[in-house]
């Protein structure tokens, strides 16, 4: 099976025609979640058409609540849009939890 392959079956995806290739970055104590292949922090993933934020979050299994900040393409995703707005090929969608300072 090839890493490529791999990587799709990592996030419940079957290789087929209508899938598009995005770039996924996860910070901090996110980087777990990462499927096998990742180099630091981020992986590029094929992913159906028509995936939304809220669709890869969830096809990882990512914790929604450690899911606080996402971003798309350097712009932030509002909590309401991350299940309606619809990735593109070359989209890149960052993630982070929540952070604390002072």
């Amino acid at each position: 099976m090839t890493q490529a392959i791999e990587q799709e079956s990592a996030i419940g995806v079957v290789a087929q025609s209508n899938t598009i290739r995005i770039t996924l970055k996860l910070f901090a104590l996110l980087s777990g979640y990462l499927p096998e292949g990742a180099t630091r922090n981020q992986i590029e993933l094929s992913v159906p058409s028509g995936s939304t934020p809220s669709s890869v979050i969830s096809s990882l299994h990512l914790p929604i609540n450690l899911c606080a900040l996402v971003i798309l393409n350097g712009t932030f995703v509002r909590v309401a849009d991350r299940s309606t707005r619809r990735l593109v090929a070359g989209d890149v969608l960052a993630i982070w939890p929540p952070i604390a300072g002072g």
